[in-house]
């Protein structure tokens, strides 16, 4: 059972790590703000949701558990918070298409 959680944890945390690097490919190469915004966030979002997903099996105490869950849905939270300022703050201040 634990050769199956090790490769379930590697798969997930792989999967993660190619949505931070699809996220980090779409800030680079997307034109203008609300869309390089767009694609890293959701790609964000999804990364550290399957990286904490990998993790989880792995954690020995349910305190740890829940550590890295309450880690996550605070950043859930601050994403969506500086997102909307970002978004907001880019649509007052750049010209229209």
């Amino acid at each position: 059972m634990s050769l199956l959680l090790d490769i379930f944890t590697v798969v997930a945390v792989s999967l993660g790590a190619v949505f931070f690097l699809a996220g980090a490919v779409g800030l680079l190469r997307f034109p203008d703000t609300l869309t390089r915004l767009h694609a890293l966030t959701k790609a964000d979002n999804v990364g550290l949701g399957l990286i904490v997903l990998g993790l989880l099996p792995q954690t020995e105490r349910p305190l740890a558990a829940v550590k890295l869950i309450v880690a996550w849905l605070l950043v859930q939270l601050a994403s969506g918070t500086v997102s909307q300022l970002i978004a907001r703050t880019a649509r007052r201040t750049e010209p229209p298409a």
